[in-house]
């Protein structure tokens, strides 16, 4: 059984929130903007930040990445402009600029959908470990005698490449250098990886 939850001007406050992301999809300015205010005005400022930032990934994503980078900054302009407790209330600014970037931003739902696909993936499939995984900084790459030679011609391979116009003969004089380094007992630095998992810690801009 739900919860009968309503809004200043008594509307279900889950139809308002259904209807505040839907209207920005849709790329519909005004209907976004008076289910923001009536949020806002709700005291559910809160949740309209957490909504948003989950828009600038599920519903822009890829189509204008720098949109979630925008919307976070934004919160914390926002966060700062609360805490001046100044009577203008000028912490409306950066919360309506938000809206209007989710708006106004190209869209595309990929990343949410690819949620979907990939993680039922992991669910039913069971992959081989590619052979590009094994170069010299791990324990089959050593094993099979991998080096450096490998790490720069298969294991630092990238697609999709936007190199800078001398990076191919940097990436040469590069090598030579880590030859020399690697003779002199000094290891190469910039590409050693490490093989324990990370520690992992949880943090919100919301807590």
């Amino acid at each position: 059984m739900g919860y009968d939850v309503r809004t200043k001007h008594n509307y279900s406050f889950y139809e308002v929130a259904s209807a505040f992301q839907k209207s920005i999809r849709r790329g519909d300015e005004e209907q976004a903007m008076y289910w923001a205010v009536e949020l806002y005005e709700s005291g559910y400022q809160k949740y309209a930040w957490k909504r948003m930032l989950i828009m600038s990934c599920e519903d822009v994503g890829l189509g204008d990445p720098s949109t979630n980078t925008i919307v976070y900054n934004l919160k914390q302009t926002y966060d700062y402009l609360v805490s001046l407790k100044e009577r203008s209330l000028p912490e409306k600014l950066p919360f309506t600029q938000a809206v209007l970037q989710l708006v106004h931003s190209r869209k595309s739902r990929f990343v949410d959908l690819a949620i979907s696909v990939y993680w039922q993936k992991n669910a039913t499939e069971h992959k081989e470990m590619p052979d590009y995984v094994f170069d010299m900084h791990t324990l089959r790459g050593k094993q099979m005698g991998r080096g450096l030679e490998h790490f720069y011609a298969e294991a630092a391979k990238i697609e999709n490449a936007n190199k800078m116009p001398n990076e191919e003969e940097f990436e040469k004089i590069a090598l030579e250098a880590d030859k020399q380094a690697m003779h002199s007992n000094i290891p190469p630095m910039q590409h050693q990886e490490k093989e324990q998992p990370p520690i992992v810690t949880q943090g919100t801009l919301f807590d």
